[in-house]
């Protein structure tokens, strides 16, 4: 009835792929945060520049958004199961050279192959999810559960981070990937179907390969670097420049390629780009809360790293909430719908966090506005995803997931830096006469143009084809 169910011999060993796939999803949120409370330490520890520091952070960030699309094509060649345990042992490796680094080279360089292990590991495991269950219902669960299990590594790396570096050091950050991608590997063995082997040969595109992975990671970086090195840097320039060149580059070999590394005819399937366009919105507006909700929690509500990381408790429990919520709308009303009424909460939750955003604010006042926009993010992360699956053959499941994470990555660093930028919160905008009132009109002028954001993503998702609006409902009845 249901090729999964075929392909795993019973509903209980799906089931247990689900909870595996879920785990590393786990992981993949852990490892974003896990870090940032570790940093001083770090820092301290081996010696770092302060300007140097933000490379413990970068360097994972610039190769994940630089080699997801490399990771889709590489799910969809080599086998998604091949590269989800390749990626947990690069994740392995990396992290126990990260936990035993001497020296500031040393655990960049580990950091920057986490980040390229997490580019293989996000679109294997989405391609996995997409593969194992039927489009429709079925699908629409797990990736609720998916992304509830995202949402939760989220507010656990930030826990877990201050918490491990309270009471074994920061190497332990680090030490703990090692475990966990141990026990993923095991069970990736006995728990997920083998790959189909393909008999058509299939190559690599390696001249597209080059160039957009040089390309996004030029981008990438300009992205991360340009707010703190100034955009008329001539380093940040020329990386631009470059940038636009491979990806130019790639954007023509890819026209010409008999067997290319991103189809051009994927771009036809309206379903799969509008999604894309969607998680370009989701991380620009609602992946960069968590900035702007930090310095409020630290440098106005004058928290700790752990009262920080433990204020973000609630509102991870609300996302999650949401994502379970959007699987139950998504098999019961057009996708469109479900699209609508999560930008709507999250719209709604996001300027109630404007009122609470004041000296000597308590965390009660901020709560509403908490829940409520989490509610309407984990709402839209399923609908999202559930978008960018559908209508995409098995055998392009890998790079379409690459496409879409791909944006969602630009999205984030784009969103962040445009928002920091635009509402003044960055660093020397504050440094005025009274530094307190500036953060508190930069973070209510933030939130602002992040609920504008939002507001755009309700347009943006009555482009869904009608098929795709429509279909899962119809499923139902």
């Amino acid at each position: 009835m249901v090729t999964a169910l075929r392909e795993l011999g019973a509903p209980r060993f799906q089931h247990l792929s689900l909870a595996l796939l879920a785990f590393a999803q786990l992981m993949y949120s852990l490892d974003i945060n896990i870090v940032f409370v570790s940093l001083p330490e770090i820092g301290s520890g081996l010696g770092f520049s302060e300007h140097t520091l933000q490379w413990v952070v970068s360097a994972y960030t610039v190769c994940c958004g630089g080699f997801l699309l490399f990771g889709g094509r590489a799910a969809d060649l080599l086998g998604q199961r091949r590269v989800f345990i390749g990626a947990l042992w690069l994740y392995a490796l990396s992290s126990l050279a990260g936990g035993l680094a001497w020296s500031p080279v040393v655990i960049v360089i580990a950091r920057a192959i986490q980040g390229i292990g997490a580019a293989l590991l996000f679109p294997a495991t989405l391609s996995l999810i997409n593969r194992l269950f039927e489009e429709g219902p079925s699908r629409n669960r797990a990736l609720a559960v998916w992304g509830g299990a995202g949402a939760s590594g989220l507010t656990l790396g930030s826990l877990a981070g201050g918490v491990l570096t309270s009471a074994c050091g920061w190497p332990s950050v680090f030490f703990v990937n090692v475990l966990l991608a141990a026990i993923a590997i095991c069970a990736a063995f006995f728990v997920l179907p083998k790959d189909h082997i393909k008999k058509e040969r299939r190559n690599f595109d390696l001249p597209g390969a080059v160039t957009v992975t040089t390309g996004a990671i030029l981008l990438v970086y300009v992205l991360v670097q340009g707010p703190e090195d100034g955009w008329l840097s001539e380093h940040i320039l020329l990386s631009l420049s470059l940038a636009v060149v491979f990806l130019l580059a790639f954007t023509a070999i890819e026209f010409r390629s008999p067997d290319p590394l991103m189809p051009v005819r994927l771009f036809r399937n309206r379903s799969l780009v509008t999604g894309m366009v969607i998680t370009f919105i989701y991380m620009g507006t609602f992946g960069a809360l968590p900035y702007f909700l930090t310095l409020m929690f630290q440098s106005m509500m004058k928290y700790s790293a752990l009262e920080t990381g433990l204020a973000f408790i609630v509102p991870s429990l609300a996302i999650f909430a949401g994502t379970q919520f959007g699987a139950r709308l998504a098999n019961r009303l057009s996708l469109r719908t479900v699209l609508l009424a999560g930008f709507l909460t999250g719209v709604a939750g996001t300027l109630a966090l404007v009122p609470s955003v004041y000296s000597g604010a308590s965390y009660v006042a901020v709560l509403p506005g908490l829940v409520i926009s989490g509610i309407g993010q984990g709402i839209v992360w399923t609908a999202m995803w559930v978008a960018t699956g559908s209508g995409v053959k098995p055998g392009e499941q890998g790079i379409a997931s690459g496409m879409a994470s791909t944006t969602l990555n630009v999205g984030n660093a784009i969103g962040i830096a445009l928002l920091v930028a635009l509402s003044g919160s960055g660093t020397i905008s504050l440094q005025q006469v009274n530094p307190e009132k500036s953060l508190e009109n930069a973070l209510q002028l933030a939130f602002y143009l992040a609920a504008g954001g939002q507001m755009a993503g309700l347009f943006v998702s009555y482009l869904l084809p009608h098929k795709a609006a429509t279909d899962l409902s119809a499923e139902m009845t």
